[in-house]
């Protein structure tokens, strides 16, 4: 079977302009474009709604248990590609392999041959719930042909993927459907999470548990510090009581805490701050939490490990952090 993933790119490089058979308004989103061929039948922008991204099977009527809701700026696509000699399975197969290469993190995913009526991610009774959990208010009805059905329907299939990005979190739920013979229709959305202002966003213990047995280090937020310097601000004692929990409730284990800078400014200075800010919060939980010396051990290691490029105020902004490592 022959891939075109080298034509559906998801960087905004290609096919991002309209085409003249789509609808007036329409185009692709910089995120991910169009199997090629394709026409927008369907477009709609909300700059804020409610979005619930479905990530399980099928488990009850219209019932999906995974799922997360979220919110943010919300763009629904909806393609058709007719008289195609490209199957559903290899469409939705570009799009997935496309946004895994993207660096997106696949969520969820499945296919539903021809025939069958599974209730895994991707089947027809999914992309009902789907509708029902975000309603797509089509006064067309263009895209009720994702719900329903024709003589000659095929194979359908669905991927739902999220990219932590600088500027907020995007998640991707793409479902693909061929709705009869001749017509393969792929609906795209495109949720933008707006991102929180700076500082809002504290840490719990809770979070902070996941993340050390996860991944094994957790970037404490809440921890703001004045401008260049390495002093503690009042408001960040939510934030340093909640990793005093966690530290006290998990005695048996010891931690790095360690200091992030964007690149800005020389090295030299900047693993001297960030190694002052990583010390300042070991103080602090040592001085007002009462937690052990030796069990927190405090690190600099100014731009060596970005999170996001420093190109953008929004990878910088990410890149100026402490973590808590576990030893």
């Amino acid at each position: 079977m022959r891939i075109f993933s080298t034509l559906l790119l998801l960087s905004g490089l290609f096919l991002t302009s309209a085409y003249a058979q789509d609808v007036a308004g329409s185009r692709d989103h910089p995120v991910i474009s169009r199997y090629p061929g394709s026409v927008i039948r369907w477009y709609t922008v909300d700059n804020h709604r409610e979005y619930r991204v479905l990530t399980g099977p099928v488990t009850g009527y219209r019932q999906v248990e995974k799922g997360i809701d979220t919110e943010g700026r919300v763009t629904r696509i909806y393609y058709t590609l007719d008289n195609s000699p490209r199957s559903d399975n290899e469409i939705w197969k570009n799009y997935r392999d496309a946004l895994a290469a993207a660096g997106f993190d696949i969520l969820a995913e499945g296919y539903e041959p021809a025939g069958s009526r599974s209730a895994g991610v991707g089947s027809r009774k999914w992309r009902e719930v789907q509708n029902l959990s975000n309603p797509w208010n089509d006064t067309s009805g263009a895209v009720n042909e994702m719900t329903r059905g024709s003589a000659t329907s095929g194979g359908s299939g669905a991927v739902v993927a999220r990219k932590v990005r600088a500027g907020g979190t995007a998640y991707v739920v793409v479902s693909v459907y061929r709705f009869q013979e001749n017509r393969i229709s792929t609906l795209v959305d495109v949720v933008e999470v707006q991102q929180a202002e700076t500082g809002l966003v504290v840490v719990n213990a809770e979070a902070i548990g996941a993340g050390i047995q996860e991944n094994g280090r957790v970037v404490l937020d809440g921890i703001l510090f004045d401008f260049d310097k390495a002093t503690i601000k009042p408001e960040s004692k939510a934030a340093l009581d909640q990793i005093a929990i966690y530290l006290k409730a998990h005695l048996d284990k010891r931690f790095y805490v360690v200091g992030h800078t964007d690149s800005k400014g020389s090295f030299a200075y900047n693993q001297k701050l960030s190694a002052a800010r990583a010390g300042a919060v070991v103080e602090a939980l040592i001085k007002s939490s009462g937690i052990p010396p030796n069990r927190l051990e405090a690190h600099g290691i100014a731009s060596l490990a970005p999170v996001f490029a420093n190109a953008s105020e929004g990878g910088r902004d990410k890149n100026r952090r402490v973590e808590l490592v576990e030893q």
